[in-house]
């Protein structure tokens, strides 16, 4: 009998662990100064829909397992996921991703994604022009998962990392490193991921910048009896204040203004903020496998972004998914700010099916 490899597939994320906080820079915590935070985008329009932050499911979500490699298995035989984001100004983002399965190593990923800044106009301080430049960041991610046990999974995403910004280029690797924990009975699904540990190969100037390290641990549970599936994500786990500091002051946020002291009930308020920054809920309806609609708050996102003299849905996301014969067609849409929200659109199939004349695709359970 075949004896099984899983304590040397361990021991290899263990060490792969150990290696993950020598690799990333000592000041991985700082939430500016990074580079390549384009790859925190939400790959998928049922990601934007949930918040910005991917949800582990048990459906087989090719988008889901990009985000968390533990959910990579032989369910995503063949699929093929086509994204595609109206950003900002001129800004666009897609991503494109092909998932495929091997008897001895287990099932792969494949994930390639880019953003578009546009184009721009060379001019110097004195107002005298030399044509147009453009800028952009592209991302080849290779990743892998296994199943441990019945419930327990593992999986890991290499990224290879480019950027140009005019004549400054950059080129990065990183990698993900995840566990998940599934519970099919239950239709509970949950998993950690230690996402984008690395550095910077080669750098724009002189100075090497961080990553956007990040620790996120995402749960979800759809009810036995209804069609009601919840989700909450945390995220930024490595770092418990992510409140903004005026430079200036340099005070807490919550400060008083006379003696400089915090009553209980603004020191409890201030602790609530603070841990609250780092979580995002969602939901979705699912009534049938053709039809699905997911809402998200990301509080983060309307502390940060949103205006307090007008009333708002900043921070709100919301999405809706329809199966219409091989084919899963999702949009998304996320209230970033008052200045206005990205489009998000995606769609899915699996090949093995859609050239067999099947049925079938990837169905939302």
């Amino acid at each position: 009998m075949r004896k099984r490899k899983y304590p040397v597939i361990i021991c290899v994320y263990i060490l792969l662990c150990g290696v993950m906080f020598n690799t990333s820079e000592a000041f991985a915590q700082r939430q500016s100064g990074r580079v390549y935070e384009f790859i925190n985008l939400p790959s998928t329009a049922r990601i934007t829909a949930l918040g910005g932050y991917a949800v582990p499911t048990l459906d087989n979500d090719l988008g889901m397992a990009l985000f968390y490699p533990s959910l990579i298995n032989p369910g995503l035989e063949n699929n093929l996921s086509l994204n595609f984001v109206d950003y900002f100004g001129d800004i666009n983002y897609g991503t494109a991703a092909f998932s495929k399965g091997f008897n001895r190593i287990g099932n792969l990923t494949l994930g390639i994604s880019y953003i578009n800044y546009g184009t721009f106009l060379d001019a110097d301080e004195m107002g005298n022009t030399f044509g147009e430049f453009t800028a952009g960041e592209y991302v080849v991610s290779l990743g892998w998962g296994r199943a441990l046990t019945e419930k327990i999974s593992i999986g890991s995403n290499i990224k290879a990392i480019s950027s140009t910004f005019e004549q400054y280029s950059s080129f990065g690797l990183a990698t993900d490193i995840a566990v998940g924990y599934f519970d099919e009975e239950r239709l509970i699904a949950s998993s950690l991921v230690f996402r984008n540990i690395g550095r910077q190969i080669t750098t724009y100037y002189s100075d090497r910048e961080p990553l956007p390290f990040d620790i996120v641990f995402g749960i979800s549970k759809k009810l036995i009896n209804a069609p009601l599936r919840f989700s909450f994500v945390a995220h930024n786990l490595h770092n418990y204040d992510l409140t903004y500091e005026d430079p200036v002051s340099s005070g807490p946020a919550f400060s008083t203004f006379d003696t400089g002291a915090t009553t209980s009930q603004e020191r409890m308020s201030e602790i609530s903020d603070k841990l609250l920054r780092h979580a995002v809920f969602g939901m979705e309806f699912t009534p049938t496998e053709n039809f699905i609609a997911g809402i998200g708050y990301n509080y983060r996102r309307r502390q940060e972004m949103g205006v307090d003299t007008r009333l708002s849905t900043v921070g709100l996301s919301w999405g809706v998914g329809v199966r219409i014969a091989n084919f899963m067609f999702h949009y998304g849409r996320s209230n970033y700010h008052l200045a206005g929200a990205p489009n998000h659109f995606s769609i899915s199939t699996n090949l093995d099916r859609l050239f067999a004349g099947g049925t079938e695709v990837p169905s939302i359970r």
